[in-house]
Parts: structure tokens; C-alpha cells; sequence
């Protein structure tokens, strides 16, 4: 697990945005210390890969800040921001494989374009990678050969193949068997730990993060509703976070669609569509 009290490698303050005239974060704070893997939690639509896109700016907010290792991405220049997400990676949901490509070219791909390592030094970091995730051997398959699980692990080989310092997982659960949740809940942490990264995972699956994050952020209607350890989090009484972690249907986020009252619907005037 991550030290105590290491410094933050991402910092959100005061963080908004919208998207048009939709606003989607309203007064984010967050902090993400170096060696940590944070969750973050929230409701389908409540801004959660939208955190993701601001943190690896892809796009930038409307007020507030974003920093990274120290630095405001809203004020550095684009060769600057170019040579940040270098030093990130991704694993998108359901892994987001080149189809046309090999296990093998697809681990090689960030590779080939952002250094100018010899093809035989590739050859040995991509096999290094795949051993990582327990794929060697299937470096000659293509991902229509691949089991979902399997295509999640070679995702997560890609995204540390340039030993990234900060590492994003877009819902890297979804879809997976219960084995391959397991399997890649565990990868996440112990390839952190090994690479010395820093990841933040955005995941509705909260039962797998409680077992290998150190701190989960809840994020409701574009704001940081609450925070804590696993253990926090467990022990937690607030209301949010009961009926997120029980699953329950109706709390402080409604089941029902915000409406008028049933004799108003029912014996009122006709609904005019």
C-alpha cells in the first residue's frame, strides 16, 4: 500500500465545468497522493470520466484548476501538455483494443511511437509487460481470439508499457466474470506498487476497490459528496454512501423521475405530448 502522507501528484480546486449549457462539475476539490490508488464512485452521468478527461487534459475546465506534478494544466504549452500524457496511461472500458493489431503490436504501439527504442529492446519490454499481466505466450493472437478478461489484461499491459507515473482505468471491471475481476483487481494494485505509479480508477464495482484502493472519492450531481479509506467507507453512516454500497433503490438518490403527484397525473388535465 501507498505511505501515509506522500506528496499529491493531482490536485482539482474549485473545479467546474459543462459541457454547453449542461453544467457537470460544480466546485470539485481532489487530491491524489504519488504511490496511491484512489477510487472514484458516483452515479451513471455524474462526472466521473469527465475527471478523467480534465485530469489528462483533454480538455480543460471552465474555472478552477487542475494540476499535475505540481503543474496548472491550464497554463503550460501544448508540447509541455504532450510530454505530460507521455508519462500517463489509460486502460479504456472493455480495453479498447486496435482490432487489426496483434496482442504483440498492441502492447509495441506506445512503444514504436514515443521512443526510439530498437525493435529487439521492444520485443523484450513487450514480453516483460505481457509476463506482468500472465499473457506471454499470447502475443501472436489477435483480440477476436481473446476472452474478455484476457483482452482486459492486454489493455493493462499497454497502458504501462512506457512505465507511466500516473495510470487512469475507465470502469476496468465492466463485463468481467467474477475470476477476471479478481484477477484484474489485483493487477491494478501490485502493478502500481511495482511500477511505483500513482492510479485513479473510475468503477461502480465497490466491493473489488474496498479490497485494493486506498481512498474512494463519491461524486453525486457534479460535486465530491463524500470521502474516505476503505475502512471509512465501511464504517460509514452517511446516507449517500449506504445505499451506494448496499445497492438500494431508493435514498438519497431517488427511484422515482422527479414528477407531480399520482392524482395530479391520474385525475388531473390529459398529459399533452
Amino acid at each position: 500500500m501507498a505511505p501515509e502522507n506522500p506528496d499529491p501528484l493531482v490536485r482539482l480546486e474549485g473545479v467546474r465545468f459543462a459541457y454547453g449549457e449542461n453544467e457537470i462539475l460544480k466546485g470539485v476539490d481532489l487530491t491524489v497522493r504519488r504511490g496511491q490508488v484512489i477510487a472514484i464512485m458516483g452515479g451513471s452521468g455524474c462526472g466521473k470520466t469527465t475527471l478523467l478527461r480534465l485530469i489528462g487534459g483533454q480538455i480543460m475546465v471552465d474555472a478552477g484548476r487542475v494540476e499535475l506534478a505540481g503543474r496548472n494544466l491550464a497554463e503550460i504549452s501544448r508540447a509541455e501538455l504532450y510530454d505530460m500524457r507521455r508519462r500517463m496511461g489509460m486502460l479504456f472500458q472493455f480495453g479498447a483494443l486496435f482490432t487489426d493489431m496483434s496482442v504483440f503490436d498492441n502492447v509495441a504501439f506506445p512503444l514504436r511511437e514515443h521512443t526510439d527504442l530498437s525493435p529487439e529492446l521492444v520485443r523484450d519490454l513487450v514480453l516483460m509487460k505481457l509476463n506482468a499481466v500472465g499473457l506471454r505466450g499470447a502475443e501472436r493472437l489477435m483480440p477476436a481470439e481473446l476472452s474478455g478478461g484476457m483482452a482486459r489484461r492486454v489493455a493493462l499491459a499497454r497502458a504501462v508499457a512506457l512505465d507511466p507515473m500516473l495510470i487512469m482505468y475507465d470502469e476496468p471491471f465492466a463485463g468481467l466474470d467474477p475470476i477476471s475481476l479478481g484477477v484484474i483487481g489485483q493487477l491494478i494494485r501490485r502493478l502500481n506498487d511495482a511500477l511505483g505509479a500513482t492510479s485513479i480508477m473510475v468503477t461502480h464495482d465497490v466491493h473489488e476497490s474496498l479490497e485494493i484502493v486506498d481512498y474512494i472519492y463519491f461524486v453525486s450531481e457534479g460535486r465530491i459528496v463524500a470521502q474516505g479509506t476503505p475502512d471509512q467507507i465501511r464504517e460509514s453512516q452517511d446516507p449517500f454512501v449506504h445505499q451506494f454500497v448496499c445497492a438500494e433503490a431508493d435514498g438519497p438518490v431517488p427511484f422515482h423521475y422527479p414528477a407531480g403527484s399520482l392524482d395530479e397525473h391520474f385525475f388531473g388535465k390529459e398529459l399533452r405530448t
